[in-house]
């Protein structure tokens, strides 16, 4: 998602771009993402929480204007929807939680409701009698991830974009100064292992998602530390279509998102399992358990597919966006649970460092060099799988 905003948008700038992606566009962890704009209900505590508020609440404000434009670039619905979401506590505990979670709201000055159970079910009445409190964000919605990536694979050939699918990168290039980017390597036969095509570039987006610190030949201090969070969802369908839910409803532990058509996502767990994309039972047995509790509908419907994908994340959890310590290269990863989400904002975010404009302030909030002394530690070239990059560079970089 982040990888094919940002070409899109460098496109429609006017610069030559190459989008290079490990397997086929889209096919990763944003085909199997819920799909939630939910600044409002993601809202946490401490100044990391802080700055992705920030950071969320601006890219929520865009996406209508950017989920039109796209719809009209691609002729394609997105399933954006403008329903709101509910948090649910379900017992003592969870509403003395949830308690908390409105009052830090309502010290942000966040657009939210407090519900009784009442209420609660009088707005989605599948919810259980044993509900006990609920939070109303009304202004976080949600959209489908699989039709934006449609949508936005249509826009960027259209716009002109050289997309290549199947082209994993070993490494990161730098010129005979060793100070700025050259452009890209490709892996050869033997996954992972330089020694391939390389691509000339101006500059340089890292948009490799959890791949991202494992991408070879950048100098030590200057790699963001980047670790997969693996999550599981279900995707559920009901028969008989839409009606079984119209919001978002997140409980402790996970949600169901609703699409328009009939079907649900039920997600999502949050395991650090490094690159494991095995599924397992314990996680899903404790969705579907949880879920039915608060919505025994859920029981109901058919299940289509058992989803897993590999979040990005940082060691505070907040995304790496903006210009790194090698001159013209530009990372945009670490986006953790808010991929979808922040899309629109990092685009613009970067493609304003792309053309030399005035960096915006909102870039202090998740400038990659905050890791700097951290590091990640040595590199290998078998990094190279699950790599995305758009490399974007003036019309006369040779960008074959």
């Amino acid at each position: 998602m982040i990888g094919l905003t940002i070409a899109w948008r460098a496109r429609q700038r006017g610069m030559s771009v190459t989008l290079l992606d490990r397997d086929a566009t889209g096919a990763g962890t944003s085909r199997v993402a819920a799909g939630m704009l939910a600044p409002v209900a993601e809202a946490e505590f401490g100044e990391a929480g802080r700055r992705l508020l920030e950071l969320g609440l601006r890219s929520a404000d865009m996406w209508p204007a950017f989920a039109g434009e796209l719809q009209a670039a691609a002729g394609a619905e997105l399933g954006f929807m403008r329903t709101g979401t509910l948090l649910v506590a379900r017992d003592e505990d969870e509403a003395r939680e949830l308690e908390r979670q409105i009052a830090f709201r309502d010290s942000l000055g966040l657009a939210t409701n407090r519900l009784r159970a009442s209420q609660a079910r009088e707005r989605e009445p599948a919810l259980a009698p044993t509900v006990r409190l609920a939070l109303e964000a009304p202004e976080d919605h949600s959209v489908d991830p699989r039709l934006v990536l449609a949508a936005l694979r249509a826009a960027c050939r259209s716009a002109g974009v050289h997309v290549r699918e199947h082209a994993p990168v070993a490494r990161i290039e730098s010129d005979a100064t060793g100070a700025r980017v050259s452009g890209v390597t490709l892996a050869s036969g033997d996954v992972g292992a330089a020694g391939g095509e390389f691509l000339a570039a101006g500059q340089v987006v890292l948009a490799a998602g959890a791949w991202a610190g494992e991408i070879a030949g950048l100098p030590h201090g200057a790699v963001v530390p980047v670790r997969p969070v693996r999550g599981q969802l279900l995707r559920l369908r009901d028969l008989s279509g839409p009606g079984l839910l119209r919001r978002v409803v997140r409980f402790d532990g996970g949600y169901v998102v609703p699409r328009a058509d009939g079907r649900y996502v039920l997600g999502a767990t949050v395991e650090e399992r490094g690159f494991d994309v095995q599924p397992q039972v314990g996680g899903i047995y404790e969705l579907l358990r949880d879920a039915h509790d608060l919505i025994p509908g859920v029981s109901e419907l058919k299940i289509e597919e058992l989803c897993v994908g590999l979040r990005p994340g940082t060691p505070d959890n907040a995304p790496a966006i903006g210009a790194g310590a090698l001159d013209g290269l530009t990372w945009a990863t670490g986006h953790h649970r808010n991929g979808i989400l922040l899309a629109p904002l990092t685009a613009e975010l970067v493609v304003r460092l792309l053309c030399g404009e005035a960096a915006d302030p909102l870039l202090g909030t998740c400038a990659p060099q905050r890791f700097a002394l951290g590091g990640a530690g040595a590199l290998g070239g078998a990094g190279a799988v699950g790599m995305q990059v758009a490399a974007a560079g003036a019309a006369k970089a040779a960008l074959s």
